[in-house]
């Protein structure tokens, strides 16, 4: 394992990093000789970055709502990087990968397939139409990348406006509309024109706003587009995932109305909460609004396949003359297969209307354990998607970093695993198809 030294402040504000003295007394209590050989073995050949290698643990299987590690322990995942809505190994999912593997299991260039023209008419299905064009991508990033592209074509603009602290991926295009320190700094220079605001926090909002609107938390992303003239796209989270920001309606609906008095596009990044997570199949469906791009990623693929995909509106339509896209794995019949059986398993088994039941139940139950721990500040949450902020204080809000790096080992001890976003907020994402036994 490596020598433990002070991680930097901007680092600790990312997640839940691996160079603590925390992490390593988890090593030392929790990890046995042989996970620790694999463990070394995995650290002698993979870069080393931080929220990653090191790595904390080996994993030997996963099912259902749990992953279970090298000493036996089945683990509670509610983290899942955001592609478990339907947990790990759904039997539908991995019966549609092997039937595809089996008819064809490559679609080379120049070529289409059944199973991608079924599962991008479904999506566009699923957007009641709104948005009628698809493009898919092995990845959300390179489906930001597309989008990226596609706007600069269609309008003509070359910058884009987004959020301080947003992560839309890790590539140098994706990170340059991101606002993560730990992806960003010490890069030099990265894609021009891409401008950033201060993001909508509705428990440390930076202007005090005072209305339920958060109508002053828009003034900065007014200003820009109309004094810059030149923003050709707003690209944005409709959720932030980590740490759960959820703007209010008003909010959506004003920033589509800002879209289009400038001449911007509006791009909505759903890697992370698209089919279910926030009750409905897409967050932006909250809101009353249509986006003119939307990015899909992560659970698209059912948790077994990488598979992501841009939808756009009808008049967008008008790159024929580039190449938008053009990855190799663009159109693969087995990405498409799983996601079809995914769509078809949240359709089939209700898991929207069940996702929304089992909100309501975890939301008393942690409203319980806010009244009864002080340590807690503020919850967030839409669907199951949760946000728990822990604070020393909850007068000044004072952030209960520490506290939090406590809590997520405890847990993890416990057989349950989530994220630490912010470094103070326990991020909890658990699958779509949990219980309402296994969620008490």
């Amino acid at each position: 394992m490596p020598t433990n030294h002070e991680p930097k402040t901007y680092m600790k504000t990312e997640g839940d990093i691996n160079l603590t003295e925390a992490r390593s007394a988890w090593w030392t209590e929790h990890v046995d000789d042989a996970a620790r050989a694999y463990l070394q073995e995995d650290e002698d050949v993979f870069l080393h970055q931080t929220l990653s290698t090191p790595c904390l643990n080996v994993l030997t299987s996963c099912e259902g709502i749990y992953v279970e590690d090298m000493q036996g322990r089945r683990v509670m995942d509610f983290h899942g990087n955001n592609v478990h809505q339907l947990g790990f190994g759904h039997p539908a999912v991995i019966e549609a990968v092997k039937q595809q593997l089996d008819q064809l299991s490559f679609c080379t260039r120049r070529y289409t397939n059944l199973p991608a023209i079924e599962l991008a008419n479904k999506l566009v299905t699923l957007t009641d139409g709104a948005l009628n064009r698809v493009l898919f991508a092995p990845g959300a990033t390179s489906a930001i990348g597309m989008a990226l592209k596609l706007a600069r074509a269609v309008t003509g603009k070359y910058k884009t406006l987004s959020m301080w602290g947003a992560f839309h991926g890790a590539s140098l295009d994706a990170i340059s509309v991101g606002g993560e320190a730990a992806f960003r700094r010490g890069l030099g220079p990265l894609l021009p024109g891409a401008e950033h605001v201060i993001p909508f926090n509705s428990y440390r909002c930076e202007f005090g706003c005072q209305d339920e609107a958060h109508s002053l938390c828009l003034k900065p992303i007014e200003y820009v587009l109309e004094h810059d003239g030149e923003i050709g796209a707003v690209v944005i989270e409709m959720i932030r995932n980590t740490d759960v920001q959820i703007p209010p309606v008003a909010y959506y609906q004003k920033l589509r109305e800002l879209c289009d008095r400038y001449g911007a596009l509006l791009i909505v990044d759903e890697t992370a909460t698209a089919f279910g997570r926030t009750g409905k199949m897409f967050a932006y469906q909250h809101y009353g609004i249509e986006p003119d791009m939307m990015v899909l990623g992560k659970g698209l693929g059912g948790g077994v396949f990488p598979m992501a995909a841009l939808l756009v509106k009808e008049e967008l339509n008008k790159a024929q003359e580039m190449s938008v896209g053009h990855y190799t794995h663009e159109k693969s019949p087995v990405g498409a297969a799983a996601g079809l059986a995914t769509i078809r398993v949240i359709e089939e088994e209700n898991l929207l209307d069940h996702t929304n039941r089992l909100a309501a139940f975890m939301k008393q139950r942690l409203q319980n354990m806010m009244e009864k721990y002080s340590v807690i500040g503020d919850i967030r949450q839409i669907g199951l998607l949760v946000a728990v902020e822990l604070v020393t204080d909850r007068k000044t809000k004072e952030p209960a970093v520490k506290e939090a790096e406590r809590v997520m080992y405890s847990c993890l001890a416990r057989g349950l695993n989530f994220k630490v976003s912010k470094g103070n907020v326990l991020t909890l994402s658990p699958p779509l198809i949990i219980t309402e036994d296994e969620l008490s």
